[in-house]
C-alpha cells in the first residue's frame, strides 16, 4: 500500500465517509498516513530557496489554513467537520514534522492559541521550521494590535505580515493610514513584515504611496476548472461560489511585473479546485518568488516533489527574480 495519499483519493474517501463508512476510511487513514506509519523516512534535502530579508525560505512554505481547520469547502458543507476531525492537534504536529523532514523549512499561519502551543512544541521537540504568523485581530484596535504584534516576534516569528482581509478593507477604502501605522510599527520590530492582498489594488497603492513592506503576500490563479467564475461573474474580488480569490490572473501578472519586492503567491490551487502539477508551475512563471499552499499531511511528499521539479526544468519566466 502506497504511504501518500493523492488529493484524488482523499476525495473519493470523504465522498464515502459521507454515505456511512468514516470508520472505516479513519481506520486506512491511520494505517497510510506517512507521519504516523512508524517507518520515519530519513529527512530530504531542502527544497529550492530564496530570501526575505536575511531569511532563507523553500519556495514551497507550508500554508496555515488547514493548521487552523479552515476551509473554503464550497457548497460541500460536510468538509468542515472532516478537517475538523481529521486535523488534530497530533496531527497538525505531525504535518509540521513531515514537511520539515521533506525539505520546507517554512510556515505562515494565523495566530491561534492551540496553533501557537503546537508550533511552540515542535520547536521545543528540535524542529526548526520558521514561522511567518498574523493577526486577524481587530487593527483599529491599535494599542492591542501593536501588543500582539510584538507578542508573535518575542514567541519566535521570523516574519510577520499585514493579514490580508485587512488590507484589502483598508488600502482600498480611503483609510490607507490604518496599514500604514500598523507597518510602521511592524517595522520596529526588526523582522521582515509584509503586507497580504486579494485585491490587487492594494499592491499598487501600498507601491504608489511607497509603504514600509518588505514583501507581497498576493493570491494568483487561473480560471481554468470547472467550477471558475464564468465570465462576467466575477464581480466582488473574492467569492465562495464560484470559488475564486483571483479575479483577474493577468491584471496580477502584469502589475507584479513591475514589483521589486519578494511575491509570495497564495490560494495558487483555487482552494483545492487545481491540482499542484498545474498551479504550481503556473505561479512560478507567471513572476511568484514562492507559493504558499495548504496541506494535509498526504499531500505534502507529492507537492514537494512537484515543486523540485519545476526547479529542476527551465523556469524563464517575464518577472525576474525577486528572492
Amino acid at each position: 500500500m502506497k504511504a501518500t495519499l493523492s488529493r484524488g483519493r482523499f476525495l473519493r474517501q470523504s465522498l464515502l465517509a459521507a454515505t456511512g463508512l468514516a470508520a472505516g476510511l479513519h481506520a486506512s487513514a491511520e494505517v497510510t498516513s506517512p507521519a504516523s506509519s512508524g517507518t520515519a523516512k530519513p529527512a530530504s534535502p531542502l527544497l529550492p530557496c530564496g530570501k526575505i530579508g536575511k531569511l532563507n525560505i523553500t519556495r514551497l512554505i507550508l500554508g496555515g489554513n488547514l493548521l487552523t481547520r479552515v476551509q473554503h469547502h464550497r457548497e460541500f458543507k460536510y468538509i468542515k467537520n472532516l478537517v475538523v476531525s481529521y486535523n488534530t492537534d497530533a496531527k497538525i504536529r505531525e504535518t509540521l514534522e513531515l514537511a520539515e523532514a521533506s525539505g520546507i523549512n517554512t510556515v505562515s499561519v494565523n495566530v491561534k492559541p492551540h496553533v501557537t502551543r503546537i508550533l511552540g512544541e515542535h520547536r521545543k521537540n528540535g524542529g526548526k521550521m520558521q514561522w511567518i504568523l498574523y493577526l486577524t485581530c481587530d487593527i483599529e484596535d491599535f494599542s492591542n494590535y501593536a501588543t500582539e504584534m510584538k507578542q508573535m516576534v518575542d514567541s519566535g516569528a521570523e516574519a510577520i505580515y499585514i493579514w490580508g482581509c485587512h488590507a484589502d478593507k483598508y488600502m482600498v477604502d480611503g483609510r490607507q493610514a490604518v496599514i500604514a501605522r500598523a507597518l510602521e510599527e511592524a517595522k520596529l520590530l526588526r523582522v521582515p513584515c509584509g503586507i497580504g492582498a486579494h485585491d490587487i489594488r492594494v499592491v499598487r497603492e501600498t507601491e504608489k504611496l511607497q509603504l514600509p513592506v518588505d514583501f507581497y503576500i498576493k493570491t494568483l490563479h487561473h480560471h481554468r476548472y470547472p467550477s471558475a467564475a464564468r465570465a462576467g461573474e466575477a464581480v466582488r474580488i473574492t467569492a465562495e461560489n464560484p470559488g475564486y480569490w483571483c479575479r483577474d490572473p493577468e491584471e496580477v501578472i502584469t502589475c507584479m511585473k513591475a514589483v521589486r519586492k519578494p511575491w509570495i503567491a497564495f490560494k495558487v490551487m483555487a482552494a483545492g479546485a487545481i491540482p499542484p502539477q498545474n498551479a504550481f508551475p503556473y505561479a512560478f512563471k507567471s513572476g511568484a518568488d514562492f507559493v504558499l499552499a495548504g496541506m494535509f499531511d498526504f499531500d505534502i511528499e507529492e507537492d514537494c516533489a512537484i515543486t523540485r521539479g519545476v526547479f529542476a526544468r527551465d523556469h524563464s519566466r517575464p518577472r525576474p527574480w525577486l528572492a
